[in-house]
């Protein structure tokens, strides 16, 4: 068998539904609470864990809620409110525009313009994991998070934002897995097709700030991280420049830090 043909191995999406929703079955069981609260971003993988959840549990212990700021595009709105109807869960919108103007009373020293503007994305990011939790916490349900494998491997994420959550049923997917399973699962044709974005400013898009395609992304990262093959081989296999999959490689490093509890010094007793 030539290497190119073991890349990505597609999954079975019909027994990967039925083992995330055993996951997420036992978690609520083993936690003895009442439900999920989750985001809805109108976004493909939001969508996804939204469908998949609705084969776990009962509609009325499910809570989708909308946070929309002022870089969230109309469409993204309607597409979410459009899913929590297609699937008949209950609902909030949530405005975090009001919230997020309280920061910019706060005088930041020594910033650049750059690094401000990533800071408050991840204020959006923040806020919108407070409020998940507020709603969680009152109603004694978890969070749901979002997220996929290739999000989380390259650090695609704020730390304590997206990434902020009580179980993640989608961890264990790559970004083109999570495709997949929204078209077995029949979301949506235009969610699924439409460029994935944060929404955290205006334009912005997934695959234009990481620089690569997800499909390309997908690839480098199951043959680093799930096959374990160095550099030099990934490069080769896949017949792109070196420099593209150390560029992968370091932002697997650099971010190794999001998914490791905070680090602390060792005190050693008497």
């Amino acid at each position: 068998m030539k290497e190119e043909k073991i890349i990505l191995p597609p999954i079975n999406p019909t027994k990967s539904v039925e083992v995330i929703s055993e996951f997420i079955k036992e978690r609520i069981r083993e936690s003895k609470t009442n439900g999920l609260v989750l985001g809805l971003s109108g976004g493909l993988d939001s969508s996804t864990a939204a469908y998949i959840s609705t084969k776990a549990l009962d509609k009325d212990k499910i809570l989708g809620i909308v946070m929309p700021s002022a870089t969230t595009s109309a469409n993204d709105v309607e597409d979410a409110l459009t899913i929590a109807r297609n699937l008949q869960i209950k609902k909030e919108i949530i405005h975090i525009d009001n919230i997020l103007e309280q920061f910019s009373e706060i005088n930041v020293p020594n910033n650049s313009s750059n690094r401000l503007k990533l800071a408050k994305a991840n204020l959006n990011a923040r806020i919108r994991m407070m409020i998940l939790y507020y709603h969680a916490n009152s109603m004694n349900r978890l969070v749901l998070g979002t997220g996929n494998k290739s999000e989380s491997l390259v650090g695609y994420f704020t730390k304590h934002g997206d990434g902020g959550v009580d179980i993640l049923p989608l961890g264990d997917l790559y970004k083109t897995d999570v495709n997949q399973i929204a078209t077995y699962l029949k979301v949506p044709y235009e969610i699924i097709n439409k460029p994935p974005t944060a929404g955290l400013w205006h334009g912005q898009t997934d695959e234009k700030e990481l620089g690569i395609t997800y499909n390309l992304l997908d690839k480098i990262l199951y043959l680093l991280a799930d096959k374990h093959l160095k550099s030099q081989k990934v490069a080769k296999i896949l017949k792109i420049p070196l420099e593209e999959v150390l560029r992968i490689n370091n932002m697997m490093k650099n971010s190794e830090h999001k998914l490791a509890p905070p680090p602390m010094p060792q005190i050693r007793r008497k």
